[in-house]
């Protein structure tokens, strides 16, 4: 969180979405998508980390100035190697119901092939860019937002 506003406005409202990250089958040719319509979405980078269950490879978009694109509602592209880490992980009882990116100044680009539009030019609702999530919990549905709203 190097955005002075943005880590004013965590300290004030407390935890937040800030981002989110888009699993693509292809990175490159999603990052290559983003710059033909004009949009950075930063280098790709791979990258590895050994676990106990074997090594995660993958590779990621990363921004040489770490800025989050449409106010964190335009995602990293992530595309995973041989093994997804969600594969080793134990059932926490939690899952995403849907992922609402919208208030963004013009329809987030779609970015990867057909096979992976799911997170392409969501229903955009007027007013400021916001992210939020409704996620199942074993205590029921809770939704996160990336700012507070009057509502």
């Amino acid at each position: 969180m190097e955005d002075p506003a943005l880590t004013a406005r965590v300290a004030r409202d407390g935890p937040q979405l800030i981002h989110w990250v888009a699993r693509v089958p292809d990175v490159r040719a999603a990052a290559a998508s983003l710059a033909a319509q004009g949009i950075d979405r930063g280098e790709v980078i791979q990258a590895s980390r050994a676990t106990p269950g074997g090594l995660l490879q993958w590779q990621i978009t990363v921004r040489a100035d770490g800025q989050r694109l449409f106010d964190g509602c335009l995602p990293t592209l992530i595309q995973w190697g041989d093994t997804h880490p969600a594969a080793s992980m134990p059932e926490s009882g939690v899952t995403l119901q849907s992922l609402d990116p919208s208030g963004t100044p013009t329809p987030l680009p779609c970015a990867a092939p057909a096979t992976a539009r799911a997170w392409c030019n969501p229903p955009v609702k007027p007013g400021p860019a916001r992210l939020s999530a409704l996620l199942q919990t074993p205590k029921g549905p809770i939704t996160l937002h990336s700012r507070k709203t009057s509502s």
